[in-house]
């Protein structure tokens, strides 16, 4: 008891500071007209939850479901205001759901996603936000098969299971901050799992998942978001997520390929044809709330208490992780945070890091980004010759790589990188 009265005490505090810190900031929110509704009637409800929701006036029919889920002491409202999905909405053509939690069920608004009688299939609040998924796909006559989940903290973590409870549901889950499924069945486990370090082995954490249904594949793609400075929910749980979902796909746990965004992190996992399974982002330098693009690149959202301003749109990433720049709305497309360092996948599925200092490296980085789908479905390529064409394009020393035996698989060649480098670098003679 007196365990759970500290870790009570810290998370209530941790709340009520991340809010004070966005009011001194930004002063009091000002109320803004909402464009969610609520719908009513959506079918059995054992969760005891609220129905709102947003679909463009013009919304094609077939279009894609997203369902998000706010966070602790969050309502719909504030949540769709913050990460701009409904905005996002009319520009891609899908239509957005927002479960929400009422203070009856749980006086700090959290979805119940530590609680074994809401969190099983059929049950609880797993089987409401279900019902509310089958009353929108009629409701917006949606595509079933385009349907997808996200969410932030205790949203990210009922994410999860609902990913683990109805995989056939969904094509694809973007878990912020969140947790992995089956990590807690009581209040008390729920925060041992925020806030001290758990490791668990893969297989129990992917056997959990194939517990919860008999669904057996296809799973679900998976988007993994998490503040490298996190207080709230330990940046650790993001890759416990990570080892469930790998294991539950049955890949490799080390990644394809990794790169850098600005200064964060984006690790990806492939199948065997190059198509991005898994995404894990570390968000640099922040704590608890979904990163947000407010004042450069892609312009989604508003800042606020859970709501910060890391240079990069999550709202953004998300959506084209789940393809909905491919409905039939065209979605118009900003300019995104460029790399500051080019990917080039190895004969071994790993990744050469490339810094790219130099102004002119960056076309040569925004080309490769704006070629990602092409580059994860057009393997193998010549790592080599990427490399060359980076050094050139900062005006470095071109490294002198041996030309590649025919039929040989591409890898790169050390050698000559190491000895451009030390020439670039005056440590060498011409």
């Amino acid at each position: 008891m007196r365990d759970f009265r500290e870790f009570r005490s810290k998370f209530e505090g941790l709340l009520a500071a991340a809010r004070k810190r966005a009011a001194l900031a930004g002063g009091a929110p000002a109320r803004r007209p909402t464009r969610l509704r609520e719908l009513t009637g959506f079918g059995v409800n054992p969760g005891n939850l609220r129905m709102f929701a947003y679909a463009p006036k013009d919304l094609p029919p077939m279009a894609p479901l997203v369902i998000v889920l706010h966070g602790c002491t969050q309502t719909a409202v504030e949540y769709d205001h913050g990460t701009g999905w409904s905005s996002l909405a009319d520009s891609l053509g899908f239509a957005v759901v927002y479960p929400q939690q009422q203070p009856a069920n749980n006086p700090k608004n959290c979805f119940s996603w530590f609680l074994l009688d809401d969190i099983a299939r059929g049950h609880g609040e797993a089987r409401s936000i279900r019902e509310m998924v089958e009353h929108a796909i009629a409701t917006f006559a949606a595509d079933r098969r385009k349907v997808f989940v996200t969410g932030l903290s205790a949203g990210g973590a009922m994410a999860s299971v609902m990913l683990a409870t109805y995989p056939e549901v969904f094509a694809g889950g973007a878990i912020i901050a969140g947790l992995p499924y089956g990590c807690a069945s009581n209040v008390q486990q729920a925060f041992e799992a925020m806030f001290t370090e758990q490791e668990h082995a893969a297989q129990a954490l992917g056997d959990r998942v194939r517990a919860a249904s008999r669904h057996r594949g296809p799973w679900p793609i998976i988007s993994v978001w998490h503040g490298a400075n996190d207080p709230i929910v330990r940046p650790s749980n993001g890759e416990e997520i990570i080892r469930q979902w790998t294991n539950v796909h049955g890949i490799s746990e080390g990644p394809s390929y990794l790169e850098y965004i600005e200064n964060h992190t984006r690790r990806v996992w492939s199948d065997a044809n190059g198509e991005a399974l898994i995404e894990a982002f570390s968000i640099s330098g922040m704590m608890h709330g979904v990163p947000l693009a407010t004042t450069t690149g892609e312009r989604c959202g508003s800042t606020g208490a859970f709501f910060l301003d890391a240079g990069i749109s999550s709202t953004h990433h998300i959506a084209r992780f789940f393809r909905l720049h491919e409905s039939l709305v065209e979605m118009p497309r900003a300019a995104a945070p460029v790399s500051t360092t080019i990917q080039i996948p190895t004969d071994g599925g790993a990744l050469v890091i490339v810094g790219a200092a130099a102004k002119g490296v960056h076309s040569l980085a925004e080309t490769w980004l704006a070629e990602d789908e092409k580059r994860q479905t057009h393997y193998p390529i010549d790592p080599n010759a990427v490399i060359a064409a980076a050094f050139k394009a900062a005006g470095l020393p071109v490294p002198e790589f041996p030309t590649a035996l025919p039929g040989t698989p591409p890898s790169v060649a050390p050698g000559p990188i190491i000895a451009a480098a030390l020439k670039a670098a005056g440590l060498v003679g011409s």
